[in-house]
């Protein structure tokens, strides 16, 4: 069991203490928040918690979250796009509609199943028994290419990598209308949205520094074909960006892109080029996957126009 402890915040103040923790503790749903407040696991000001408690700005609020219970991923034979592997790590090529690991929703067919059977229970146990040798993500619709860790010393070796924003990652996306110029940088701080719990938002709660570069390759009626490279990796980094400016991943339906664009269903969007230095050797490794048919459909219609 963890303990978590946090100020509320004036554009806090009045709401019900549930939806509270909720909006802070991204952990935690409304309805977990209610559960533990009538387990007596929330103290507000020093005192047990109620149920229908509202809160005050500056109001001192600890929450006893307890240890999350995973159940194990099993193994599944699921092809591979491997693209790279040793005894250390092994860089897949993740096809659009796969989930990475499981979770409510999306029980198995996860890249994580597949994983577990190829090979053979080889994985750093780093991300527990739901998540093992997953060092990074990309969304379901997210086509592309991601590191997976063999062992615990590599998972280590490659997030440390990450947190200090030495990997690179290239991507290649379609956005909706024409990006403001040829080339430029976005630095919006991102967080989870203040309306909506599963989207990420400008200046959202928790906002961290953000920052992608962009360039365009080309312009289509309609439609820019872009060059994403990314500085930090935050959850949905490019949509949100994107979309702030006002040109959306197209088929992106989440962050204000059109629905059915010419069959596209989810983002257009690729992860096409991911580079780190081997956790083990310190040999740097660079990795490029091609556009799938999916965007290459696409962008076939565009030039057609």
């Amino acid at each position: 069991m963890t303990e978590e402890a946090f100020l509320v915040p004036a554009e806090s103040a009045g709401a019900r203490l549930d939806k509270a923790i909720a909006d802070l503790l991204p952990q935690l749903s409304r309805a977990a928040a209610q559960k533990l407040i009538a387990e007596g696991a929330v103290v507000l000001n020093g005192k047990t918690a109620g149920k229908s408690d509202k809160v005050k700005a500056a109001d001192e609020v600890t929450v006893c979250v307890p240890e999350p219970v995973d159940p194990a991923a099993v193994p599944q034979e699921i092809p591979l796009d491997i693209v790279y592997e040793d005894a250390d790590l092994l860089v897949v090529n993740k096809p659009k509609g796969m989930v990475v690991h499981p979770a409510p929703g999306n029980p198995d067919g996860t890249l994580v199943n597949a994983l577990l059977w190829h090979c053979k229970g080889s994985l750093s146990g780093v991300g527990g028994v739901i998540r093992p040798g997953i060092v990074h993500r990309i969304d379901k619709d997210t086509s592309g290419l991601l590191v997976v860790a063999k062992n615990d010393f590599a998972h280590a070796g490659l997030s440390e990598q990450i947190k200090a924003h030495a990997f690179r990652r290239e991507y290649r996306a379609v956005v909706v209308g024409h990006m403001p110029q040829e080339k430029g940088t976005v630095s919006y701080p991102l967080g989870r949205s203040r309306t909506d719990r599963k989207k990420q938002a400008v200046n959202g709660i928790n906002a961290r520094e953000a920052v992608t570069h962009y360039e365009v390759l080309a312009r289509y009626q309609g439609y820019d074909l872009c060059r994403f490279v990314l500085e930090t990796g935050r959850t949905h980094q490019i949509r949100v960006h994107t979309a702030a400016l006002g040109h959306p991943i197209a088929g992106d339906t989440v962050y204000g892109g059109e629905k059915n664009t010419r069959g596209l269903s989810g983002q257009c969007l690729h992860a096409m080029v991911l580079g780190f230095e081997h956790p083990r050797t310190g040999e740097y490794l660079e990795f490029s996957a091609p556009l799938p048919p999916y965007f290459t459909t696409f962008l076939s219609h565009l030039k057609a126009q």
